[in-house]
């Protein structure tokens, strides 16, 4: 299946994303299996879904068994209501005062930790008589963006004694999930605070992916999960516990565009990094730094035609990189596949001494998606 949705589609150039939709469901399967028997699940897709594209994929996330979706801003909140997303969404970024009224009036639930979000809330009832629906935020050891632990008691009680706000949920955000002792000491303070105001009606959610995965939290009634829903994984503690079966839904592919030989001796591409050992057969194709490919990646990866892997050879460029083909019946037209189930880029996030969050991000650019099952 092909899914037609997504508009603005570039279908002059031969390079590509695709986004396996069936992967995608999978992959809720996999973490639903996990969680326990009536915990809600919001599905992170801030940044365009982690650049898989977010008003395409809502729909399926939510048909799966996720209960309500998190953007970073009301900008990607809107989006999702401009494409007829009719769900709770949740902004889990800081949003600015003078944007609540556009959350209110968007049907969007935002992130509050100030006396100024409580009194912006205040004027954003009084000119729409609707009251913005929040989730307070804590800071338990993130140190970005919240209120403190030790002010949260009563700030949480201000909220609820503000009857110009509704309030539906409180939350935070572990820092190292990956590291038992630092997430002990934020689930501590967590409880110190829930434990301490009257919770009934509201949603409590402290556990993302990892989270989610490895560590219970009886003070919480919802989790957060992001990166697993693209198929990929967090950094997991070291601890005992089953790795569940996830798969990735992005691919990058491009059609080969020019076949050359580089003779003995000959540098290929901007500085001559790489020099031809012996004729090599060189292929070129249509996909870049620009992309979202990153430069440092030059020399370093691989990809595969018709079956075959083959080296990325000499600098990635703004607009192309080239492949040695040697030894293949690679010919111009036929697809070069640089990441997909098989070519997975967390190779690429441990070359970069990055994580794999930030390389899905940087693919939705200039590339074309295309949705597949």
């Amino acid at each position: 299946m092909k899914n037609n949705r997504q508009t603005n589609i570039n279908i002059h150039r031969d390079a590509w994303v695709e986004i396996n939709v069936s992967n995608l469901e999978h992959n809720i399967r996999e973490i639903k299996s996990r969680i326990p028997e009536g915990v809600k699940l919001l599905g992170v897709v801030k940044a365009d879904a982690y650049g898989h594209g977010s008003v395409m994929l809502a729909p399926t996330i939510l048909a799966s068994g996720m209960d309500m979706l998190g953007v970073a801003s009301i900008d990607e909140g809107v989006d999702l209501r401009n494409a007829n997303i009719n769900c709770e969404i949740l902004v889990l970024g800081a949003v600015p005062v003078w944007a609540v009224e556009s959350a209110v009036k968007n049907d969007l639930s935002i992130a509050i930790f100030s006396k100024d979000h409580i009194k912006a809330c205040e004027q954003a009832y009084l000119r729409t008589g609707i009251k913005p629906k929040v989730h307070v935020k804590l800071d338990t050891g993130m140190n970005r963006i919240g209120v403190r632990a030790e002010d949260a008691v009563d700030f949480i009680q201000q909220v609820q004694k503000a009857d110009y706000i509704n309030l539906q949920g409180i939350f935070t955000h572990l820092a190292s999930a990956e590291e038992t002792d630092k997430t002990r000491e934020q689930i501590n303070k967590w409880n110190s605070v829930i434990n301490n105001i009257n919770t009934d009606g509201l949603l409590l959610h402290i556990l993302n992916t990892a989270g989610s995965i490895c560590y219970d939290v009886p003070n919480s009634n919802m989790r957060r999960i992001g990166i697993s829903l693209y198929g990929l994984y967090p950094d997991f503690p070291d601890i005992d516990f089953k790795r569940p079966d996830l798969k990735q839904l992005i691919s990058l592919k491009a059609r080969i565009v020019n076949i050359h030989t580089a003779k003995n001796g000959e540098g290929v591409s901007y500085s001559h990094t790489f020099t031809a050992k012996g004729d090599r057969v060189i292929a070129t194709v249509p996909v870049g730094y620009a992309d979202g490919v990153p430069r440092l990646l030059s020399n370093k990866i691989k990809g595969s035609v018709n079956g075959v892997e083959v080296p990325q050879v000499g600098n990635i460029t703004m607009d192309q990189m080239m492949f040695d083909i040697t030894g293949t019946n690679a010919k111009v037209g036929d697809i070069l596949t640089l990441l997909d189930e098989n070519h997975s880029i967390d190779v690429w996030a441990k070359l970069l001494n990055t994580i794999n969050y930030e390389l899905t991000c940087r693919l939705k650019v200039r590339l074309p998606r295309v949705y597949t099952r």
